[in-house]
């Protein structure tokens, strides 16, 4: 059709020998297209923003920008992505790339892989928002619990106690215990005598590639005392500007496709850019929206006093506001006596308060841990005290039956039992 032509953009190291190639055929008319070169990957995410139509991008494998995110960020923009890349050691059809091209590409290559993959735009061609689906598929069917709670609650404890009452129960795979709060504490609790490898080595691991069960397995820690997998967090809590988005949910798919249940320490801030204004900020909250999203439940921990519960139902009404549903919110009251008026009195202040703040829905119950020696067991690197770990894991499958446990559903209707078939009594 008249006034068409493929919209080209293009990401390079300096004096690439493909890079002035397609240049040159682009502008002397041997293929149909036009071709912006960028000189960074955030000026290939700028023209991709400014909502122009585009055809295809071609990425150098080499550069170390051409990661998941940018790829990604292509896909978003309902362009194709495509790499230039003489090392075919790199998955890069898991990533979301369309063609694999050498660095000695010829003309005739090129217009192949365009006329399979891209389409071409036309001249008069409308300004255009349109989005492909570039989410990273859930790649197992663990179940994902968050824990969180406002500062003092003991939030961190509660997880431990979780994952230990997990490890020892009926899943079919090993439990992890992964610590995504900012400021992370789960290294100081479990005297963690290595920084590395951590949250950050598993996010990096994901950026160029999907690395086995083996190496995601790698890069935690085993808990003997109390039998889960540990991944420590952030060494620092300004690190966490080192986390890209598509990196981090590939990373948290690994887990879920790794381990048998995946405990997660979050922070309870869940502020984003639609709260505040700024993107800035959820970035920053990147590990907690992105894990509270997935969810199968959050665990939310208070204590038993006016700020405690105070603190429950704000965070209550926090996670509502997100897209939590109320039966999947867990309030776990810690520290709490073994008064019967007192915790009544609880369940009431919290249920009257809670369901206030949900239009009506219909909370779960608050969930009571009574008072133990946990700081001592923490100290001294032992178990976790009981009934804390098997409380705690009785909600869990209360809540959340393991998917991957192969049960035996009983039938509909009743089945025909034939004269003789079940024997005799003797």
């Amino acid at each position: 059709m008249r006034g068409e032509r493929y919209v080209l953009l293009g990401l390079a190291r300096a004096r690439s020998e493909w890079f002035r190639s397609v240049a040159l055929w682009a502008t002397a008319g041997a293929i149909p297209a036009e071709f912006y070169k960028c000189v960074s990957a955030e000026e290939l995410r700028a023209r991709l923003a400014s909502g122009r139509p585009f055809s295809a991008a071609l990425l150098d494998g080499g550069l170390p920008s051409t990661d998941r995110d940018l790829i990604a960020a292509v896909r978003d923009a309902a362009c194709v992505p495509m790499i230039v890349d003489d090392g075919r050691d790199r998955d890069w059809s898991g990533l979301g790339i369309a063609a694999v091209l050498d660095s000695t590409v010829t003309r005739e290559q090129l217009l192949d892989a365009l006329a399979t993959h891209a389409t071409m735009v036309s001249s008069g061609a409308p300004l255009s928002n349109a989005r492909v689906d570039a989410r990273i598929p859930d790649q197992g069917t663990a179940p994902l619990v968050a824990v969180c709670g406002s500062g003092g609650t003991g939030a961190s404890s509660v997880a431990i106690a979780l994952a230990q009452g997990l490890a020892s129960g009926r899943l079919s795979g090993p439990v992890l215990l992964a610590d995504f709060c900012r400021v992370a504490d789960q290294a100081m609790l479990h005297d963690a005598r290595d920084v590395v490898p951590g949250v950050q080595e598993l996010v990096e691991l994901h950026r160029g590639g999907r690395p086995t069960m083996y190496e995601v397995h790698a890069q935690t820690f085993h808990v003997t005392e109390r039998g889960y997998q540990l991944l420590l967090g952030l060494r620092r809590p300004r690190y966490w500007s080192a986390l890209r988005p598509r990196s981090f949910e590939a990373a948290l798919a690994s887990l879920r496709h790794t381990f048998g249940a995946v405990v997660c320490d979050i922070e309870p801030d869940l502020e984003g850019e639609a709260d505040g204004g700024s993107p800035d900020v959820e970035e920053r909250n990147l590990m907690a929206r992105t894990v509270t999203g997935q969810a199968s439940a959050v665990f939310l921990v208070g204590r038993a006093d006016l700020p405690g519960v105070h603190g429950m139902v704000r965070l209550a009404g926090e996670l509502a506001r997100f897209g939590v549903p109320a039966g999947r919110i867990v309030p776990v009251v810690n520290q709490v006596a073994r008064r019967p008026r007192l915790r009544a009195e609880l369940t009431q202040a919290y249920h009257e308060l809670v369901k206030m703040g949900m239009n009506g829905a219909e909370p779960l119950p608050p969930l009571f841990l009574p008072a133990r020696h946990v700081d001592e067991a923490l100290r001294d690197g032992v178990p976790l005290p009981p009934p804390l770990p098997a409380i705690l894991a009785g909600a869990f499958h209360g809540l959340i039956p393991d998917p991957r446990v192969d049960t035996v559903r009983p039938p509909e209707t009743p089945a025909r039992v034939e004269p003789g078939s079940i024997g005799a009594l003797t």
